[in-house]
């Protein structure tokens, strides 16, 4: 079996159960929902006894809990630009606002990135009387540039300089 069957498989199941990513989320814990889910959809691995659990809540073979916990080929399936809407838009907003992101970043931190593996995200509803909002919230370790090499009074990493 190949990650993506496993994926189709999980989903195959949740609509058999009608079960929500709420409900499973809750049954397996201890990451955040957009990580479990992920997990699920094969873009992350779960740990050992979060797999455990996940083959339990679906009834999967050793094999296919065993391969919840290997590392995933992220993003393997990914078609760019993408095609679902939803997921455009959030490419629409890297291409649009990532320059400015980007300008931002720098100008308070320095040299560096944001890391999207010490990395956490919510997802919310808003409530609102013109049509509900969806509010995410990222937060990512900042990670400055490493000047490797350096030697004298070069700093060995990035720095915001004042």
């Amino acid at each position: 079996m190949i990650r993506s069957d496993l994926t189709e498989k999980i989903l195959d199941i949740k609509r058999e159960k009608g079960w929500t990513w709420k409900y499973i989320c809750d049954e397996i814990g201890g990451f955040s929902p957009v990580l479990l889910v992920g997990a699920l959809l094969g873009q992350h691995k779960l740990t050992k006894p979060q797999a455990a659990k996940a083959g339990e809540l679906f009834g999967l073979s050793k094999a296919e809990t065993a391969m919840l916990n290997e590392v995933p080929m992220r993003g393997a399936d990914a078609v760019m630009p993408p095609t679902d809407p939803l997921i455009y838009r959030f490419y629409e907003l890297v291409l649009v606002n990532g320059p400015a992101w980007k300008a931002l970043i720098e100008e308070e931190f320095g040299d560096g990135i944001m890391s999207a593996i010490d990395f956490d995200m919510q997802m919310e509803r808003l409530p609102d009387p013109k049509g509900d909002r969806v509010k995410i919230t990222m937060s990512g370790k900042f990670l400055p540039f490493k000047y490797y090499g350096a030697s004298g009074n070069v700093p060995a990493y990035g720095y915001k300089e004042e």
